[in-house]
């Protein structure tokens, strides 16, 4: 059976169209054939921008025929989250306060993608302000689930993972504060990257000195995050965090041997909640990954205090960001925003002190771990996916949580230890639904770490139940109109112009 151009990978896809075997606009066209069949079940995008792509298609193909220098990412459709500005295309940020916002010019992450030869064809999906890890919002709707619409996406970069999770573009960026790259990637069966501070540079940091929100790539494997971090790693002077980076890194093919691999595990970093489902599933994962490693074993670890370190730093991001929004009028700002900006406005500078006195004890403390491990592993999320109609995980195990974030502390535990961290998919869980594993190695050793999580990629492919799973993409097709209605119930206030492109 033949394979759809939309379903090639990112490099392969690359490869093809610098060889002059594939035009820009044949892959283009796929992607767009393929949006119209199964966009409309799952709502995974904002914006388009699909006849502004068109005519960057039709550049892209004349510049091969040419023979002119192509950029890594030459000719490759890419989907960017609705938190970043692309300029020319509306930027709503999930929010009503900008559902007619169209900047000006591309933030530096997006403009370092378009000068890689990225073709921006579609805005992917957030919660309100990447507040959540549920992707919805008043302004485009619901996401759902590509294994089953009835649930959520993960987020907040639950768009972009549902948009590479059925094929409907190559290449998705996202980004992470507590676990928005990681969490829908594992939710959706594909590849987030949350890199080391710095590795990726961002205009978006208002507290620019703050390690906490990293903008990066997704992928359908690793290889294709790699290909987008080539792209876009290294050293800006807008962000005092970057550093210069070894891009040959990141774009070579790795060789190492997964069963040189040295594994610790965790299923709960000794602090958070954990479904007793999912720890089953976990554990199940782990005795297979151990035949496949040379070492895999638990790792004795407790990250409590990183708790309250995280509400500190999250809500010192949203203080920073919302300030003038929430004095105007704080009934401007969704629930969840407005929780994290008032939670920050009750902190006094003992209590922010005090956090950083105990971020700096934690880190020293894990980093310690790597001088036995190469990579330690946990779950991506302590629960299988929820129906999206319910805004966030309430209880686990029947104990109730303290607020609408805490159910994704196996991800934020990371954000505050300021590690390198991804979600590889791992077969299924329990229910049927993707799985992922969290991966994670020492600070800024990114390189390295994409290189053992590629081998163990490569050694999931081979057994059918660590293999990544697949959506059921006829399923799709076939999801009732009523279901489809539902994701786009709790739009009240739309956008004016959905392809809202303009010419740069």
């Amino acid at each position: 059976m033949s394979v759809s151009l939309a379903d090639l990978s990112a490099v392969d896809a690359r490869r093809l169209i610098g060889n002059g075997e594939l035009s820009p606009v044949e892959l283009l066209d796929a992607c767009l054939a393929r949006i119209e069949s199964i966009e409309p079940p799952v709502n995974a995008l904002a914006a388009t921008a699909f006849e502004r792509a068109r005519d960057e298609a039709r550049r892209a193909e004349q510049a091969v025929v040419r023979g002119e220098a192509l950029g890594v990412l030459h000719g490759l459709p890419i989907g960017v989250k609705d938190l970043e500005e692309t300029g020319g295309l509306l930027t709503t940020y999930g929010s009503p306060l900008y559902r007619d916002h169209v900047p000006v010019s591309d933030n530096a992450f997006v403009a370092r993608l378009r000068a890689a030869g990225a073709i921006v064809a579609a805005k992917t999906n957030v919660p309100e302000m990447g507040a959540g890890a549920n992707t919805r919002n008043a302004v485009w709707g619901a996401t759902g689930n590509p294994f089953d619409t009835r649930l959520n996406a993960g987020g907040s970069s639950g768009g972009s993972a549902v948009a590479l999770a059925t094929g409907m573009l190559p290449l998705a960026t996202g980004s992470d504060l507590g676990g928005s790259l990681r969490i829908p990637a594992a939710l959706c069966g594909v590849v987030g990257y949350r890199a080391s501070p710095g590795l990726v540079p961002s205009e978006r940091r208002v507290l620019g000195w703050a390690p906490n929100w990293v903008s990066g790539p997704m992928g359908r494997n690793v290889a294709d995050v790699r290909l987008q971090l080539a792209a876009v790693a290294g050293h800006a002077s807008a962000d005092p965090l970057s550093y210069p980076a070894t891009l040959d890194a990141f774009a070579r093919e790795p060789r190492l041997d997964p069963s040189t691999l040295r594994i610790g595990y965790t299923e709960d970093f000794g602090a958070c909640a954990v479904d007793a489902s999912i720890r089953a599933t976990f554990r199940a994962k782990i005795e297979r990954l151990s035949r496949i490693v040379a070492q895999c074993e638990p790792i004795d670890i407790d990250l409590r205090e990183a708790h309250r370190v995280f509400d500190v730093v999250r809500a010192q991001e949203f203080v920073a960001s919302l300030r003038e929004t929430y004095e105007r009028d704080p009934s401007l700002l969704g629930a969840n925003t407005r929780a994290n900006y008032e939670m920050g406005g009750a902190l006094t500078l003992a209590d922010v002190a005090r956090a950083e006195t105990q971020r700096t004890a934690l880190y020293r403390q894990f980093q310690a771990h790597f001088s036995r491990y190469d990579v330690i592993v946990s779950p991506v999320s302590p629960v299988t996916p929820f129906a999206w109609t319910t805004s966030h995980c309430e209880s686990i195990d029947g104990t109730p949580l303290e607020n609408y974030y805490r159910w994704v502390a196996l991800t934020y535990v990371v954000t505050v230890l300021t590690n390198p961290s991804m979600s590889l998919p791992c077969g299924i869980d329990h229910a049927g639904m993707p799985f992922g594993l969290q991966l994670i190695g020492p600070m800024r050793g990114d390189a390295r770490l994409l290189d053992a999580a590629q081998a163990l990629e490569g050694a999931f492919a081979r057994e059918p139940a660590l293999a990544r799973p697949v959506p059921d993409l006829a399923a799709l097709r076939g999801t009732p109109h009523q279901a489809r209605a539902a994701l786009r119930s709790i739009v009240t206030d739309p956008p004016r112009l959905r392809d809202a492109s303009l010419s740069l």
